[in-house]
């Protein structure tokens, strides 16, 4: 049997004209039924991932879904474990050093509620669902889609690049907290944009030290967006953040090596 070809650049076009185009419903119609095409832009990687896997001829990348959807055994405990206390560590730091830059030591503490929901949807059980939703679009079959090409270090920087551009439309659409950053100001929106780049290492690193597991990016990601809600940072330390997680990132790279720069994957994602 010849093995699967992948498509990342059919994959993400499809993925940036069906979100774009309801997110741009989204702005254009400011009513309660804005919410339902935010959703629907939301999910649209998730739907393409899905119907990209089911549709194909190829019983290898079907069951590769499977397996990284409901396969227990490919989690690291200890891997997701350092991860998520990677990540604390960042907001520690980024908060501490804030201080010195005079903002208040009261962002070690939680903040009262969620910056955004989906209409009838709890702003936790929003997050949880963006989460899952952007993992199976994702790790489904977007990051494996380039990754058949090139490095993991070659694919976390397209990846991040294309994941930033992603949210650009969230940036327009009221109520959301990509709204709230470009009323401040242009220099947050951008210190977002860029932020997500090293944000991509940091998730390609979970993914592969978990064996490709879909289920542990859908444990970080949930964390990492809880964190970033549910802690008190000022925008100002957020900018301070992604110079943080640009410098750990460059450590994770550095201290694997290997997994990043290895190119025995190539063609090979999946074994047929």
């Amino acid at each position: 049997m010849n093995p699967y070809k992948y498509h990342p650049i059919r994959f993400y076009i499809t993925c940036f004209i069906a979100t774009w185009t309801f997110w741009i419903l989204a702005i254009l119609i400011k009513e309660n039924i804005s919410s339902i095409f935010m959703f629907l832009g939301l999910i649209s990687p998730a739907i393409t991932a899905l119907i990209t896997v089911l549709t194909s001829k190829s019983k290898a990348l079907k069951q590769d879904l499977k397996r990284k959807l409901i396969s227990f055994y490919r989690i690291k405990p200890l891997n997701i474990l350092i991860a998520i206390l990677t990540f604390t560590c960042i907001v520690i730091l980024s908060i501490g050093l804030s201080l010195f830059f005079g903002q208040s030591i009261d962002q070690f503490s939680f903040t009262d509620g969620f910056s955004f929901s989906i209409k009838g949807t709890s702003a936790l059980a929003t997050i949880l669902l963006a989460s899952i939703i952007e993992e199976i679009g994702w790790r489904g079959y977007g990051e494996d889609s380039i990754a058949n090409y090139c490095s993991w270090f070659h694919e976390s920087i397209l990846f991040g690049i294309i994941w930033a551009l992603w949210h650009l439309p969230l940036f327009f659409i009221e109520g959301t907290y990509h709204f709230g950053l470009r009323e401040i100001g242009i220099g947050y929106v951008l210190n977002f944009l860029i932020s997500v780049i090293p944000l991509g290492f940091l998730t390609t690193w979970v993914y592969v030290k978990n064996n490709r597991s879909m289920l542990a990016c859908i444990i970080f990601h949930l964390f990492v967006n809880t964190m970033q809600e549910k802690i008190a940072m000022t925008p100002q330390t957020k900018c301070i953040e992604t110079i943080v997680v640009i410098v750990v990132a460059i450590i994770v790279v550095v201290l694997n090596k290997n997994l990043f720069f290895e190119k025995n994957h190539i063609g090979h994602i999946l074994k047929e």
